[in-house]
């Protein structure tokens, strides 16, 4: 890929995250205030963005731009995937700043109380935690395994894979949403139910990538 091509992924990157991210955020969060107000969807400045949403976006923007330009799709994925963590991180970094996404009350020493909780409890600084599990720890292993040699897709599966599983581990000290509580089991979040598809995903994509680098391997021989 050129400099041009790049610039150019960029940009439809951008606009598969903000789409991507408020329909996710629609679908995954919001649906009855959808229902009861269908143009709620377009106030995006009520806020309200998902990152499964948003990833699901950006997927489908690079599938768009890679058949576009004759651009192999999982050559694209792998070259993203281990940027993307960067962006996580400086973005978990920002909920903590602006006093959003905060953890549950613990009485842990780093407890934090956030000014703008209406309960003033302390609680788990669980931006923090992900943006070093999501940004920091993702993007060293992702980096790390992306720089040796590796069939076609598998960068991307472990990207999945350790992100969901991450961010899994995490919620178990993030706030569930206050509108939805817990969804499954009496524990599960949402932000758990929609990472346990990424894990499975992400690990299926590693074994079949090798599978076929090896069939493709063997066949050569």
């Amino acid at each position: 890929m050129n400099a041009e091509q790049i610039e150019d992924l960029i940009f439809w990157g951008a606009v598969g995250v903000v789409l991507g991210g408020r329909l996710g955020y629609v679908l995954f969060y919001g649906w009855d205030h959808f229902v009861d107000d269908p143009l709620w969807a377009l106030r995006i400045w009520e806020g309200g963005m998902a990152f499964h949403g948003g990833l699901l976006g950006v997927g489908v923007a690079m599938w768009w731009f890679g058949r576009q330009r004759a651009i192999a799709i999982g050559d694209m994925f792998d070259f993203v995937a281990p940027i993307v963590p960067l962006g996580l991180g400086f973005g978990r970094i920002g909920n903590f700043i602006g006093q959003e996404l905060w953890g549950r009350a613990t009485d842990l020493p780093w407890a934090m109380v956030f000014p703008r909780d209406p309960l003033g409890l302390a609680r788990h600084p669980s931006q923090l935690y992900q943006a070093a599990l999501e940004g920091l720890l993702l993007f060293a292993l992702v980096w790390w395994y992306s720089s040796s040699k590796r069939p076609r897709y598998a960068v991307t599966g472990l990207f999945l894979a350790l992100y969901g599983a991450f961010r899994f581990i995490v919620e178990f000290a993030r706030e569930p949403d206050a509108h939805l509580g817990f969804v499954a089991f009496g524990w599960m979040t949402r932000g758990q139910m929609l990472s346990l598809p990424m894990v499975l995903s992400g690990l299926l994509l590693m074994v079949v990538a090798y599978r076929i680098a090896e069939a493709q391997s063997e066949k050569a021989d």
